[in-house]
């Protein structure tokens, strides 16, 4: 059984509520589910946790998120092929079967629609890895720079997506260090981090004046009601939102939600997509 006061205040919720109730427990690993290096040789188990306040979704183990997302982490993931072997593949997919295709082609009509006229287009990627997304974004006419803490991914997005690429933990590097943006992004990130709200507080920072920042994030309330075993509950999503909690988030991070959506995207996956307006 997991020890859950060994996790401590990170169990608190988005939205700031502390009482979560236990909904799922997994005793064996969800089908599809990657088997990663860390979970070898130990019993699975763990648990997810939901907030009665905002519907928040929390996956509680025993690892910690410094284990579950270190070097391993990418190879366990992308397999002898690499990243760039998964770069080509999902590049190579019909625009009709692609999550990224129709993301893009979302975000460039919301930019239009709230960004002024003849704004530059200058994108900060955050988490960027395998590089599908600034590398269609650059297709389209941005100028993209891509954050992302393994190394691999960095260089694979210098080097094969041919955008300025940084690798280091986003939290810990400053504006002054690379400028500031008229669009910040976290597509399929904030679910990965003990506290989203800080990461997307820090984004604040690289927003320069009109400029907006996007976050996707999996539906848990969608994903819940079909079934818990789906991918958007698998061990490496430590958050899975609802729009009330993707509200809060973007709230207590200092910003103001100009757009939260639902989908079923073409992989069918369950997501939520916010466009969101720095208050300060």
């Amino acid at each position: 059984m997991t020890d859950l006061t060994a996790v401590g205040p990170t169990l608190a919720c988005v939205c700031g509520a502390s009482s979560l109730e236990t909904v799922h427990v997994y005793t064996t690993r969800p089908v599809g589910e990657t088997e990663f290096s860390f979970t070898l040789g130990r019993p699975y188990h763990r648990e997810l946790l939901r907030c009665p306040r905002c519907g928040h979704f929390r996956s509680v183990t025993e690892i910690e998120p410094g284990v579950l997302y270190g070097g391993e982490y990418v190879s366990d993931t992308y397999g002898d092929g690499g990243i760039r072997a998964a770069f080509v593949k999902i590049t190579s997919l019909d625009s009709r079967r692609s999550d990224n295709a129709g993301r893009v082609r979302r975000i460039n009509e919301l930019a239009e629609a709230h960004l002024a006229a003849g704004a530059a287009r200058r994108l900060l990627d955050v988490g960027t890895g395998l590089g599908v997304f600034p590398h269609a974004m650059k297709t389209a006419g941005w100028s993209c720079t891509a954050i992302d803490p393994d190394p691999r991914a960095a260089r694979h997005a210098g080097e094969m997506v041919g955008v300025e690429a940084v690798c280091c933990d986003f939290l810990d590097v400053a504006a002054e260090a690379i400028g500031r943006f008229e669009l910040v992004t976290f597509n399929k990130v904030l679910e990965h981090v003990a506290d989203p709200v800080a990461m997307l507080d820090h984004a604040r920072r690289f927003i320069g004046t009109g400029g907006l920042a996007y976050v996707e994030v999996p539906d848990g309330t969608e994903a819940f009601a079909d079934d818990p075993g789906r991918e958007e509950f698998f061990i490496d999503h430590l958050h899975v939102f609802s729009v009330s909690s993707t509200r809060h988030l973007a709230e207590r991070a200092g910003f103001r939600p100009l757009l939260i959506e639902r989908l079923r995207e073409p992989s069918q996956k369950y997501t939520i997509r916010a466009l969101l307006l720095p208050t300060a």
